[in-house]
Parts: C-alpha cells; sequence; structure tokens
C-alpha cells in the first residue's frame, strides 16, 4: 500500500472511531479488510480504498471503519474489575440510593455483549440487590456486533472463557452446540448504537462507567475529550472503570484513582 493510499485510510479510521492507525499496525489492514475488498470483488487492497475514496456510498465506508474496530471480549475479563464492582464501588453507591433503588450502569464498547452481560450476572448473583432495578446499557460502534451482543447467544468456546461453570449453568441454556443467555440476564441490558466521539449527553447519566480497554487506541487529545464527556454524564459520586493498562494521570483532572483499586476512578 502506498503512503497516500495509508494516510487515506488511517485519517478515515480516526475521524470516523478515535482508532489511531499507526505504520506498525498495517498488518491490520491486511486481515481485516480483505475480506470487505473480496465481498465487493476487488483484488487487492489497493482497489477497495480506491473505491472507498471515489464512491459516495456511505454503507462502504461504515463497513470498512467496523472491520477495523476492536471487537475481542470475553466473560468476567481480568476478573479483578468485577471482584471490586462488587466488594467495594456498589455498597457505598447503594446505600446512598437506599431509597430510590435504582442504578444505571454504561459499558462502552460493549462489543459482543459479554462485559454488559458479565456485570448483570454480577448483580443477580448479589443478595443485597433483590428488590433493586440495574439498567445496564451497551454500546458500540458495529451494528454486526451489537446485533450479536443482543441475541446473547455464544459457542462453546466463547462461554468457556472466563465463564465459571456453574454460572454457565445458571444463567444459560444449551442450544445445540451453543449457550444463549437466559431472558431474566438479557433483559438487564439495552444495547445501543454510539460513536464515543459524539457529544454523549444523549445516552442519560450513569452511576457507573465501564471503559475498558478503549482509550489505549486514542491519541491523547482524544482520550481528554472522551473523559470529560464521561464525567458530565455522572454524579458527584459516580465511579469509573477503566482497562488495567489505561489511565486517567496526565489526561484529564476530572477523575482520580481509588486508592488500592487498580482501575477504577472516582469524580475529582
Amino acid at each position: 500500500m502506498n503512503p497516500e493510499d495509508f494516510q487515506f485510510i488511517s485519517t478515515l479510521i480516526k475521524s470516523r472511531s478515535g482508532l489511531v492507525l499507526t505504520p506498525d499496525k498495517s498488518y491490520l489492514l491486511e486481515s481485516r479488510l480483505m475480506p470487505i475488498a473480496r465481498k465487493h470483488g476487488h483484488k487487492d487492497l489497493d482497489e477497495l480504498i480506491r473505491a472507498v475514496r471515489a464512491s459516495k456510498d456511505e454503507a462502504l465506508t461504515v463497513e470498512v471503519v467496523e472491520a477495523m474496530t476492536t471487537n475481542e471480549s470475553f466473560f468476567f475479563r481480568d476478573i479483578k474489575p468485577f471482584d471490586l464492582l462488587r466488594d467495594h464501588v456498589l455498597p457505598p453507591l447503594m446505600k446512598a440510593r437506599a431509597q430510590q433503588k435504582h442504578m444505571k450502569i454504561w459499558c462502552a464498547a460493549a462489543s459482543s455483549g459479554q462485559e454488559p452481560y458479565s456485570i448483570a450476572i454480577v448483580l443477580k448473583e448479589l443478595a443485597a440487590a433483590q428488590g433493586w432495578r440495574f439498567d445496564i446499557v451497551g454500546t458500540d460502534i458495529s451494528h454486526d456486533i451489537l446485533d450479536k451482543a443482543t441475541s446473547g447467544k455464544y459457542t462453546q468456546f466463547e462461554v468457556q472463557r472466563g465463564m465459571p461453570i456453574q454460572l454457565l449453568l445458571k444463567y444459560f441454556d444449551k442450544k445445540d452446540e451453543n449457550w444463549e443467555v437466559k431472558p431474566e440476564i438479557r433483559k438487564m441490558v439495552q444495547y445501543k448504537y454510539f460513536n464515543l466521539l459524539d457529544k454523549l449527553g444523549s445516552l442519560g447519566g450513569f452511576d457507573i462507567v465501564f471503559c475498558r480497554n478503549v482509550l489505549i487506541y486514542f491519541d491523547a487529545e482524544t482520550k481528554g475529550k472522551v473523559l470529560e464527556e464521561i464525567a458530565k454524564l455522572m454524579p458527584p459520586d459516580g465511579m469509573l472503570f477503566l482497562g488495567g493498562a489505561e489511565t486517567v494521570l496526565g489526561v484529564t483532572d476530572l477523575f482520580k484513582p481509588v486508592p488500592g483499586q487498580r482501575g477504577v476512578y472516582s469524580r475529582a
């Protein structure tokens, strides 16, 4: 791929998704965009990129951008954040909201749904949460991946990645070779198409936000803007979860690390 085409496609992807595609990651273009090229009858990436450049077909552009977004996810990923949610984050928030017994949780870049469903199972297993209403919203910029999340259907391989067997048997139904999340868990989660680069106000307010393993793909300026928008959605005692390799330090002063709780941040 010539430098001009790489610059065009990387600029397009950054403007649409925030993803920064550096030259050392150019191999991703081959693996993720060649299936689209073949689907549309193009012999190579050069032809596909020429088609995107020349085309006014928004659907093709969206298809290219969605293919480049990372959809890797699995149940109870890194487990520690879910333990922290149950043992340290939820108790004080529930105490402060004891009268209304209602809480909202947002999973940004929810991918194929494993994180929101993992949170829903944590809440279902929490005895103190009986009688509460928890609204979980999962968002992503890929329509296809949101369709999968909404279906709640996973392969044997997917459920083996992080889902304890006792919870699998309790909260999933076996359907042929696959597993389907039970309705009682699915109804706790609502999925929506949303781009983190847009103004977030239309999503409403949230007591807890999971934005894990997303900011690592953004440059510093974009990270700061996203965190500023997230802060606007949260109450003073709201809590933010980031990935283990992510931090707010040097990016924004609207959040601060919670001592002893890695990856958890409170409003500053």
